[in-house]
């Protein structure tokens, strides 16, 4: 079956979630920043699908599927999830934020604020960890983005491990590398992982920016901040 990546649509989120949650199941951010006896995965779907749906409207959320058949190429919600990826539109300096995405955001907080009190907590969620991440995530990209055009930021991309090897990953990126590309506009990434992503990211153009260590007294977690140019030609 061939694979085509398209939007992400309500149906797709089940199944969406499921992926990221399988993907990332041994990613060095994910078990440093969630205690692992705590971790409660329905509290963690819920968050997912309501990043799922701030996402849809707000970000360039897509999925790779297979096709239905390879004569038609038709797609169905029931069609299989390969891979996901979210990324965040370029977002110049000088460029107010909008009603919508203001709006967008608070109602993305709230809900997130429900699922603490539904669940009586953020389902082992180390917070002191997670700010300790968004304070180096925040200084790598006051570093690095020096584009008054923004960036187009790959937030997650997550490929599910019955379909790694068949290049999902590589038609996710180049979705939206290729756009990029034609508008002349940089694109980001940051990753946790160094072996194998960063050689596989460096494959699709991505040179490293930045090294930073995320650390909570004798525990560590790398965030390596990648950046890759426009392609001409």
């Amino acid at each position: 079956m061939a694979i085509e990546v398209v939007n992400l649509t309500e149906a797709d989120i089940p199944g969406a979630i499921e992926v990221i949650q399988q993907a990332f199941a041994d990613d060095p951010y994910f078990k440093w920043v969630f205690d692992e006896d705590k971790f409660n995965k329905a509290r963690n779907s819920d968050s997912l699908a309501a990043r799922c749906h701030w996402g849809i409207k707000n970000a360039i959320f897509q999925v790779a599927k297979e096709t239905k058949t390879s004569l038609t190429n038709d797609l169905d919600s029931n069609s299989k999830i390969l891979g996901v990826s979210c990324w965040l539109p370029p977002n110049p300096p000088q460029t107010p934020e909008t009603w919508s995405s203001y709006l967008s955001s608070w109602k993305l907080t709230l809900t997130q604020i429900t699922n603490n009190i539904r669940y009586l907590g953020r389902g082992g969620l180390r917070t002191n960890r997670y700010w300790i991440w968004k304070e180096r995530q925040a200084e790598a990209q006051q570093q690095l983005w020096t584009d008054l055009q923004g960036y187009y930021f790959c937030n997650i991309v997550a490929v599910s491990p019955s379909a790694q090897g068949r290049g999902v990953g590589r038609l996710l990126f180049e979705a939206v590398t290729k756009r990029a590309d034609e508008e002349g506009r940089r694109c980001y990434l940051e990753s946790s992982k160094d072996v194998p992503n960063v050689a596989i990211y460096r494959k699709l153009g991505f040179e490293m920016g930045l090294t930073m260590e995320c650390r909570d007294g004798g525990d560590a977690c790398m965030l390596y901040c990648m950046v890759r140019d426009p392609k001409t030609g």
